[in-house]
């Protein structure tokens, strides 16, 4: 039988992310198919600007997106020192040879690893499809996620 793995990405934090994507590119890496669901503050991490935007439908949502930024601007879930340990953090795995959040972003693309979005999160957040990046294809419900993930192990991130 198969490996399955999907990955529930809840978390718009800079370490979480890592985490998710690792363990993404690594499962894909060694042949499983991996689907990863992008819901709530993890909507952040696949965004197609990196930076604070006033995307979004109405003026909560505008502000929520405001506020997360995009991928670029993702904090560390602890010692965030107001955004500059996420910079210190991408030196550190630059200078230990390790790949970055934006490399692992672009490994899952290439790995085909299946990058879906969460139909209800985007529409408390008033965004669309075209506010993420391309990979994305898909915006689905949970149901759809958890055929998607039958016989799969499933992380939540």
């Amino acid at each position: 039988m198969e490996q399955k793995l999907s990955i529930v990405c809840f978390s718009g934090d800079f370490d979480k992310a890592v985490a998710a994507f690792t363990l993404a590119t690594g499962g894909a890496a060694t042949g499983r198919p991996v689907t990863m669901f992008f819901t709530f503050w993890g909507l952040n991490l696949v965004k197609k600007r990196s930076g604070r935007t006033w995307i979004g439908k109405g003026l909560l949502a505008r502000f929520f997106n405001f506020l997360m930024g995009g991928p670029g601007n993702v904090p560390l879930s602890r010692l965030n020192f107001g955004g500059v340990s996420p910079r210190l953090m991408r030196g550190m795995m630059k200078k230990n040879n390790v790949a970055t959040l934006e490399d692992l972003i672009e490994a899952a693309k290439a790995l085909n690893v299946n990058l879906v979005a969460c139909e209800m999160s985007m529409n408390i957040l008033g965004i669309t499809l075209d506010d993420l990046l391309p990979e994305i294809k898909e915006v689905i419900g949970v149901s759809t996620f958890l055929d998607y993930s039958r016989d799969a192990q499933i992380i939540f991130i």
